[in-house]
């Protein structure tokens, strides 16, 4: 399962509504790429799939595909706030090896594609 920190949470629903779209979800997302082999991606989405995984957690949904949520498994999101390095970050328990800026990494069990490095 994935969790939000209160910061996340407080975050998203500031910026959902923001954007008033009913039924407006954060789709979380892996994608292969990155210097270690894979990179986590964030956005708003209105189309559910059949085969997504749904959390919600107080009134904010997550969809995950499958693939994802498999690598996701366990992972928190948080929020800063900072002038230099703020934003969403993601902790993620299956990380075996992640690059210095945070937004790639790789699995004992899935190396992904790494690509030249992302900062």
């Amino acid at each position: 399962m994935i969790t939000l920190t209160a910061e996340a949470t407080t975050q998203l629903r500031r910026l959902l509504a923001e954007k008033n779209r009913p039924g407006l979800f954060l789709r979380l997302f892996v994608q292969p790429g990155g210097c270690r082999g894979f990179s986590y991606g964030m956005a708003f989405d209105d189309e559910m799939r059949d085969d997504d995984v749904v959390v919600e957690h107080e009134g904010v949904r997550i969809a995950v595909d499958p693939f994802s949520a498999r690598l996701l498994e366990g992972a928190r999101v948080d929020y800063t706030d900072a002038l230099m390095g703020g934003g969403f970050t993601i902790t993620n328990p299956n990380a075996v090896s992640t690059c210095g800026c945070g937004r790639s990494f790789r699995t004992r069990g899935a190396r992904g594609n790494p690509q030249s490095c992302c900062h």
